[in-house]
């Protein structure tokens, strides 16, 4: 909203610095300031009210150091995260710009149904929670958005050479003139196309519809098969591993804090002319403004922390983790950079499989030798180490500082290839 009145400003009055909100370094640096202003000062209070209201955490005794301490620690405060995160992007990014737009009702979407499913553990002392199943289909719905107007909304584009256009038979949408990295003009073209950013192969980039290509010419037709299933696979898991991660104090927090400062940094280079045509990466129109957007999950992340950091005095719950989940997945897949969630989100994915090979081997050793054998002392994987004998606060910061290593792993594969 302030970026429509400061450049109505700007416009009418020639206000000396309203036209600073035209610049997305600006509003991206403004929107982490506030959305810490915003967890930090709201953050006390919806303690407190959580507190009045006893919305605290039930723990079950699982013979982990700490752990029964933890009971009765406030849980839903993702909605501070989630708060902090909306607020700043409604006042400061452009409202009329799709990627906005989507990554708005994704977050409103997951942190209902994250919500529900804390609202029916907390105030209902139903510890199932929603139903398994309900929270798939809140997923596979939100997944189904997700890709629908991926494939079919006309501000969901791809800049391309005429040429390259008219060889993949891409729709174009918009002719544009624009300069290149060595100062040449041309004339480019928006179209609509499945292509995504692949890390490591030579040219970079697949085209969804190219495995199809069995289906000859209606393959373009059909890639809808393919495509939306795939982006429901990457929302709902990557949401319920961030679900899983969650399990320490600033664990999911610090992590996914450091996953959206480099989403942040993929949507500057995705949506910049130069440094897409330098990095070799598909050039996005409009979804610059997926960086301030990050901004203010950044801030809301980080200033969650204040709170959640060891030792806690809130809990995210399901309303904080299973929408940063799905905020990470959406942002990657309009940025055309899913195929990179396996290295970026390594944690989630690792923690995620570390549960899926303990139940698997456990029920393949009982079945076969008649008692079941673990890999790990207990999973998800931070709570193995935990069992070990290592303080939480040291378990935390190791996985921050491997959450770190692969973010800038992710970041050097856009010149990997």
């Amino acid at each position: 909203m302030l970026y429509y009145l400061f450049k109505f400003l700007e416009e009418q009055y020639d206000i000396p610095g309203a036209g600073l909100f035209q610049y997305i370094s600006f509003r991206a640096g403004t929107a982490i300031i506030l959305s810490l202003i915003i967890s930090i000062l709201l953050g006390g209070r919806i303690i407190r009210f959580l507190q009045n209201k006893q919305v605290g955490e039930t723990v079950r005794d699982l013979g982990l150091q700490g752990q029964l301490q933890k009971a009765g620690t406030p849980t839903m405060g993702g909605i501070i995260i989630i708060l902090a995160t909306l607020v700043p992007c409604l006042l400061l990014a452009r409202l009329d710009n799709i990627y906005i737009i989507l990554m708005i009702v994704v977050t409103v979407w997951m942190a209902l149904i994250g919500g529900a499913d804390d609202y029916i553990k907390v105030f209902l002392k139903n510890k199932q929670g929603l139903k398994g199943r309900t929270k798939i289909i809140g997923q596979v719905i939100l997944g189904l958005i997700v890709g629908i107007v991926m494939l079919y909304h006309n501000g969901i584009v791809v800049r391309m050479d005429p040429a390259e256009a008219a060889l993949r038979e891409c729709e174009v949408i918009e002719t544009v003139h624009t300069v290149d990295s060595r100062s040449r003009s041309k004339d480019v073209v928006y179209v609509k196309t499945t292509l995504t950013n692949v890390p490591f192969f030579k040219g970079n980039n697949l085209d969804y519809s190219s495995i199809l290509s069995f289906l000859g010419d209606n393959a373009r037709n059909w890639v809808w098969l393919l495509f939306i299933p795939f982006v429901i696979l990457v929302v709902t898991a990557i949401s319920n591993a961030a679900n899983l991660t969650d399990g320490l104090d600033g664990l999911a927090t610090g992590v996914s804090a450091i996953i959206g400062a480099t989403l942040g940094i993929l949507a500057y280079v995705s949506g910049h002319n130069l440094f897409a045509d330098y990095l070799g990466i598909l050039y996005l129109p409009y979804s610059e403004e997926l960086v301030v957007f990050s901004a203010c999950f950044i801030g809301g992340c980080i200033g969650f922390l204040w709170y959640n950091a060891y030792p806690a005095r809130v809990f995210m719950g399901d309303t904080g983790s299973l929408t940063i989940g799905a905020i990470i997945a959406s942002m990657a897949i309009l940025l055309r950079k899913e195929l990179l969630l396996p290295i970026l989100c390594g944690i989630f994915v690792v923690e995620n499989l570390s549960v899926v090979l303990q139940v698997f081997y456990f029920k393949y050793t009982r079945k076969k030798y008649g008692e079941g054998i673990r890999i790990f002392r207990m999973a998800p994987l931070h709570h193995h180490y935990q069992k070990g004998g290592m303080h939480e606060a040291k378990i935390v910061t190791r996985f921050w500082i491997v959450g770190i290593l692969l973010a800038v792993f992710t970041i050097i594969t856009l010149k990997i290839r």
